[in-house]
C-alpha cells in the first residue's frame, strides 16, 4: 500500500502580486485513489541514541610505557578500517595520537563483567568535573582491575586482552572532528580512523573449512545498547541474501599491506584541530 496519496490534477500555478514580485501560488488539487496509511510512531528527544552497538576494549600505550584499557561501543569497520568516537581529552584518545596504536579487543558476554569492572574508571590522573561529577575514578592498572591479562602485540606495542575472543592491532590513519559545528562542544569529541594491521581470533570461531573467516553463529559479540549489555542469538533469523556474495569480494588492499611486519608508529593527519591542546578543554576527558 503506498504510503502517499496517487494525486490527479497535480498543480495549478496562479500568479499572485506584480510581475516584478515574480511570486506564484501553488494549488495542488488532488485526488486520492488509496487510503492513507496509519503512521504509530510518536516523534521523542531521547539523550542518547545508542541504539545497539559492539563493545570495544581498546587498549593502548600510557606515556610511562604502562597499559591502559578502556571500553567503548561507537565503533564500526569498513573494510580493514574502523571508525571509533572518543572523547577527545580522555587517555585512550591522547595515547592514540602520542603513539598513532592501538588494539581493539572485542569481549564475548562471557567477558561482561570485566567491562564493567572498567566502567567509570579513567585512566587521567586529573579528572574532568564531568567526570567527577559521573562517579568516574582514576585507575592506573585497568588490566589487573578487569582480571583481563595483557598479551604482547605483533605490529604495535600497546598489549592485547588474552581473554577477548577477537583483537584487531591497529595504527591511526586519521582524526576527525565530532560536532565541531557546534561551538558549545567543538574539540570535545574526535572520530579516529585506524587501519587494521593484524587480526588474532580464537580457533573456536574460525568457519569450519576456511582459515581466514569468521563464523558468524560461532562468534557472538558482546552489545551495549542504550548503556546496557546484551549478547546475541546464534540462531540465523532469514537466510541473507547479501552473504550470497563471496567475502573475498570486498578484499581491500590493505589486507596486503598488513603482511609488511612490525610498523614504527604511524604518521597520521589530524584533520579536524592541527596543535589541538587536551591540556586546554579537559571538560569531558
Amino acid at each position: 500500500m503506498r504510503i502517499e496519496a496517487e494525486c490527479r490534477n497535480w498543480i495549478v500555478a496562479q500568479e499572485a502580486g506584480s510581475v516584478a514580485d515574480r511570486a506564484v501560488t501553488y494549488v495542488v488539487r488532488c485526488q486520492a485513489t488509496e487510503p492513507l496509511v496509519t503512521d504509530p510512531h510518536v516523534s521523542i528527544e531521547p539523550s542518547i541514541l545508542y541504539l545497539g552497538t559492539p563493545v570495544v576494549l581498546i587498549s593502548t600505550q600510557n606515556e610511562d610505557g604502562t597499559a591502559n584499557l578502556a571500553p567503548m561501543s561507537s565503533a564500526w569497520w569498513l573494510g580493514w578500517r574502523c571508525m571509533l568516537g572518543l572523547q577527545t581529552a580522555s587517555q585512550t584518545p591522547q595515547n592514540m595520537i602520542r603513539t598513532g596504536q592501538c588494539v581493539l579487543n572485542l569481549p564475548s558476554p562471557k567477558q561482561a563483567d570485566a567491562v564493567n569492572r572498567l566502567a567509570r574508571l579513567t585512566g587521567t590522573e586529573k579528572l574532568p568535573e564531568l567526570k567527577q561529577r559521573l562517579g568516574y575514578t582514576y585507575e592506573p592498572f585497568k588490566f589487573e582491575v578487569a582480571g583481563l591479562t595483557p598479551i604482547a602485540a605483533q605490529t604495535v606495542a600497546a598489549p592485547r586482552a588474552l581473554e577477548c575472543p577477537i583483537q584487531l592491532e591497529a595504527v591511526v590513519a586519521a582524526q576527525h572532528g565530532i560536532m565541531d559545528d557546534d561551538p558549545q562542544v567543538a574539540g570535545l569529541l574526535s572520530a579516529f580512523e585506524v587501519r587494521i594491521t593484524r587480526v588474532h581470533v580464537h580457533p573456536s570461531l574460525l568457519m569450519d573449512g576456511h582459515e581466514n573467516r569468521i563464523d558468524p553463529a560461532k562468534w557472538q559479540p558482546l552489545i551495549m545498547n542504550f548503556q546496557k549489555l546484551y549478547g546475541v542469538s546464534s540462531t540465523e533469523i532469514v537466510s541473507s541474501r547479501l552473504a550470497e556474495i563471496e567475502e573475498k569480494a570486498y578484499r581491500m588492499p590493505d589486507v596486503d599491506r598488513a603482511r609488511d611486519g612490525v610498523l614504527q608508529p604511524a604518521e597520521w593527519r589530524n584533520t579536524c584541530r592541527d596543535g589541538y591542546d587536551p591540556n586546554k578543554d579537559l571538560r569531558l576527558g
